[in-house]
């Protein structure tokens, strides 16, 4: 999942739905000295957790909700993210709110920033496809469950309208 990513080089990460900290621990092990990762999670209880496990001034855990994104990383003096982790099932979340979503991670992200995404259905692929020139995907069989894997780079201006097809067709 972290492999394309070169770490020497980014500044500051935003982690949606750390849980207990398992990709939180292998970020900050690939992270430089200087760097920050902010990790949100809507569970106190995640966020006591990772404080309390992990003592690292890079990480700055938050508990609150990835909806918040901007004012969170505005309230901690993070101007763009070099690359947002997320674990936040697409699938499960209401159309507008996932594109809401999205569209804030993008707002979020530096201009060359990357987003990437470790999900159990694809529900997250269409909305890339529309914000980013370039989405990677792979499939981890050793995760429990299996998930599917998506590397997006090449943030786009304006996002792509979607490919509807229509409900009906006219008759001639």
């Amino acid at each position: 999942m972290l492999a394309p990513v070169d770490w020497s080089r980014v500044r500051c990460v935003v982690e949606y739905g750390p849980g207990t900290g398992i990709f939180t621990r292998a970020l900050l092990a690939r992270l430089p000295a200087q760097a920050r990762l902010l990790a949100i999670d809507t569970s106190a209880a995640f966020i006591d957790h990772l404080r309390g496990q992990t003592d690292d001034r890079r990480l700055i855990a938050v508990t609150g909700s990835a909806d918040h994104v901007l004012g969170i990383m505005a309230d901690h003096g993070l101007e763009r993210a070099d690359c947002i982790l997320s674990g936040l099932p697409f699938s499960t979340l209401e159309p507008v709110r996932a594109a809401r979503l999205m569209d804030r991670s993008c707002r979020a992200l530096a201009p060359d920033g990357r987003f990437l995404a470790y999900q159990m259905r694809r529900a997250v692929g269409p909305l890339l496809a529309r914000r980013f020139a370039r989405v990677a995907t792979g499939f981890e069989w050793r995760n429990i469950p299996p998930c599917h894997l998506y590397w997006a780079s090449g943030l786009l201006r304006q996002v792509k309208p979607p490919d509807l097809k229509p409900l009906w067709q006219p008759l001639r």
